[in-house]
């Protein structure tokens, strides 16, 4: 048995699957980011779900996918969590962005290939190895156009009193905007850029409001500015993304697009479905 794991800050998505890429059960767990998360605390969110438990002994494979798995040292400390939880699996931990390679670019043609969800990132796919120009610093001042960027954009629009008294009082109906609440999920408690996030639903919701709209090509101005725009060949090959901040905004990343001359490529919501053919054609 073979797990394939796609895991965000926010969440995980798990598929068991057999030799032949016959699904044997899917589940989802919270994000297992490993620059945010101690090792404990990685294990107790695999143990929530019970068919992962009881069949980790069954595991020959995991090949995990996952957010904050981009530098040597990461990969090393979540392969040995894994270790010792799958015992008799060969452990594979590679970054997220390889998950959106595979799952958007089937026969492995060039592409840029950028990650927009509760974080984001962009790389360049020469059809054989992933190039990146920016290394990530994280949510605090990284993350351009990404769901815990539009969720800080709209709490401070809200505390400066910058958002329209209309969708002010629409926000507040949604969400506690105590400044308790709000300080303890950043400062407090675990995954703040996942909590931040959680806003971006409003910003989706209300995306026709010209209050939105500003927010939206704000972030994605940044994000073709600062990612997209590094690769020289940007204009000649497909950009392709993955993510739910993505999927939700594709009108308005086709409307960037055309501004800026890019090709829009394929725009997925999870790669989890396009893993499973890349494993049953590279098994």
């Amino acid at each position: 048995m073979r797990l394939l794991v796609d895991s965000g800050s926010t969440k995980a998505d798990w598929i068991a699957i057999d030799e032949e890429g016959k699904v044997l059960f899917t589940t989802q767990t919270l994000g297992l980011n490993p620059e945010i998360l101690e090792g404990e605390e990685i294990i107790e969110r695999i143990n929530d779900r019970f068919d992962i438990l009881q069949n980790k002994d069954k595991a020959t494979h995991l090949f995990f996918y996952g957010a904050g798995c981009g530098t040597d040292r990461m990969k090393i400390e979540l392969s040995r969590v894994f270790q010792e939880y799958f015992s008799n699996a060969i452990i594979s931990v590679n970054e997220d962005t390889y998950a959106a390679v595979y799952a958007t670019t089937p026969k492995g043609e060039e592409a840029i290939v950028s990650i927009l969800g509760t974080g984001s990132n962009c790389s360049y796919f020469d059809g054989k190895v992933l190039q990146q120009k920016v290394q990530s610093l994280g949510y605090i001042i990284m993350d351009d156009c990404s769901g815990n960027f539009f969720g800080k954009e709209l709490i401070r629009k809200y505390y400066f009193n910058k958002m329209p008294k209309e969708l002010a009082v629409e926000f507040e109906k949604e969400y506690d905007l105590s400044a308790d609440f709000i300080k303890s999920k950043l400062y407090k408690e675990p995954n703040p850029n996942a909590y931040l996030a959680t806003f971006a639903k409003f910003l989706i919701q209300n995306k026709e409001h010209d209050f939105c709209k500003k927010i939206i090509f704000k972030g994605m101005k940044s994000f073709v500015k600062n990612y997209i725009r590094q690769f020289d060949n940007c204009k000649e090959v497909p950009v392709h993304f993955v993510g739910s901040i993505a999927f939700y905004l594709k009108d308005e990343l086709q409307i960037t697009f055309d501004k800026y001359e890019l090709k829009l490529g394929n725009v997925l919501r999870r790669p989890i479905d396009g893993l499973i053919a890349y494993h049953v054609k590279n098994k």
